[in-house]
């Protein structure tokens, strides 16, 4: 019988309150298992507002260990009520350590494990280092009820090695959850295109369906530069050539599916030999901090 996956991204707006956007995330959850989806990908951090705009120490009480996460819980009861698999963005705290990680739900609800995000920007509007810690899990792939998936976090989609890595620990799709959108230092730049564009060449190059699903909306924040940052939305699920099989636009909320067959996938990927002819060999200075 072939093996067929059906992925759905979410794409909404979030607030302050961290029970109003469960419950909207479950919303979302529920449309997208009502299309047929079995894993459901919300975006990043949807516990609530994108807080690494500023640097804020008030932010360090929103986190909590994975397990014992809201976001976690709450999903966890939804993923076994509804029989999906459901990849948690959470901000985590381990001890005196913060992590911006994922918890991996499968379709029973029970957590397959945790993935810390790797690559940890800083820069204006995305000051992400003053609150988490690079990551220290590797990067993961998960056998789930519905197929083996691999997980990267936000700027974890722009680097190649990460698909790389996690396509050569055998997944069979990548999921990207994102918070991204406006560049506070520069109102003339816009990366919506190049930052589809990036995930759709990681799914070229691997042979392997990838899943982006970022925020939208405007979150005001009082003093900041331009009064808050907007999220462009954008999300999509692009299939083993690259090609934008589902989409959304910059201000859509709502709910987008696809579905792959995995065993042609496989096949395909094997005949294409990206994996067969690589020359790890020749790679030394991908892994030299100053390659000469």
């Amino acid at each position: 019988m072939t093996r067929t996956l059906t992925v759905a991204a979410l794409q909404s707006a979030y607030g302050m309150e961290l029970t109003a956007n469960i419950a909207r995330t479950t919303d979302l959850v529920r449309e997208a298992a009502s299309l047929g989806a079995q894993v459901i990908l919300p975006s990043e951090l949807f516990q609530g507002p994108y807080f690494c705009v500023a640097q804020e120490e008030r932010w360090f009480a929103t986190a909590h260990p994975w397990r014992e996460h809201p976001c976690v819980t709450a999903m966890a009861d939804l993923a076994a009520e509804l029989g999906v698999v459901i990849p948690v963005s959470i901000f985590e705290r381990e001890g005196p350590h913060y992590f911006n990680s994922l918890v991996m739900l499968d379709a029973d609800g029970g957590p397959l494990g945790v993935y810390r995000k790797s690559h940890i920007p800083d820069g204006p509007g995305y000051m992400e280092k003053y609150y988490f810690r690079p990551g220290d899990t590797g990067f993961r792939v998960w056998d789930t009820k519905a197929g083996r998936l691999g997980v990267g976090i936000c700027w974890d989609q722009w680097y190649p090695e990460c698909a790389r890595a996690m396509a050569l620990m055998g997944a069979e799709a990548l999921l990207y959850p994102t918070a991204i959108g406006s560049e506070p230092h520069d109102s003339s730049l816009d990366t919506a295109l190049p930052w589809r564009r990036a995930m759709q060449g990681h799914a070229v190059s691997n042979v392997i369906p990838v899943v982006g699903a970022n925020r939208t909306g405007f979150e005001p924040w009082d003093g900041y530069p331009g009064g808050g940052q907007g999220f462009y939305g954008s999300s999509f699920i692009a299939d083993h050539r690259g090609d934008l099989v589902a989409a959304l636009g910059r201000d859509d909320e709502g709910v987008i599916a696809a579905t792959f067959d995995l065993d042609f996938l496989a096949t395909h990927r094997a005949a294409w030999g990206f994996f067969r002819d690589r020359r790890p060999d020749l790679y030394g200075a991908l892994t030299a901090p100053r390659p000469v």
